[in-house]
């Protein structure tokens, strides 16, 4: 990735405020309520607050972003709420992370650029044991035409870097499919989460 998408999110999350909140996302909330704890990973988590919740819950968290701000956010997060998260900075090929090393694995908005995503979800595989499971929600390929009716909603304007249905399906053709769907929900997340958006979310178990 190149320096300026990674200045563009050290800028975002060296403010104040927290960008997307200091609440967990509600499908991962629900999906995480439902399990016994293992292991997660939370690829590009931002400020943590996916990653802070899922370790309130005694799960053994790990996390990365390319935003060096976006660590030092999480971790004073963890810090206010008496947990630890492993957090880590750089591109997923830099980072030393084991085969089969978690029992879960969440990618929520986690919006690679496009020509990278695929190979990301592939790779992330690798590191997710037999029976783990894939937690997912992100913007849909429809949601342009939300962004174009209200900007607060957020998201990505390239609809390469957009999910589709089957897109989901082919990199992650060795999962059963507990869920996956494309539907409108009502976003109120921080300061760029806000308004109705449309969103693919799958949770899968590899087989």
């Amino acid at each position: 990735m190149n320096d300026t998408w990674t200045e563009r999110w050290d800028d975002r999350y060296s403010k104040d405020d927290f960008a997307y909140g200091e609440q967990p996302n509600n499908y991962l909330k629900e999906q995480l309520e439902k399990l016994d704890v293992g292991t997660i990973l939370f690829p590009a988590e931002g400020e943590g607050r996916n990653a802070v919740f899922a370790a309130k819950l005694a799960w053994t968290v790990s996390a990365f972003d390319i935003s060096v701000e976006g660590k030092n956010k999480a971790l004073r997060l963890a810090e206010t709420n008496k947990v630890t998260i492993d957090y880590q900075v750089g591109e997923l090929q830099t980072l030393n992370y084991n085969t089969e090393q978690f029992d879960a694995i969440a990618l929520i908005y986690a919006h690679f650029p496009a020509d990278i995503k695929s190979l990301y979800h592939k790779t992330l595989d690798k590191y997710l044991r037999k029976n783990g499971l894939v937690i997912f929600e992100a913007f849909s390929k429809k949601h342009l035409d939300y962004i174009f009716k209200n900007e607060k909603v957020g998201g990505p304007k390239d609809i390469a870097m957009l999910f589709s249905i089957d897109e989901l399906k082919s990199d992650f053709k060795n999962y059963e499919i507990i869920e996956l769907v494309e539907k409108e929900i009502e976003l109120n997340e921080g300061l760029f989460h806000n308004g109705k958006g449309s969103v693919i979310r799958f949770v899968g178990r590899k087989k």
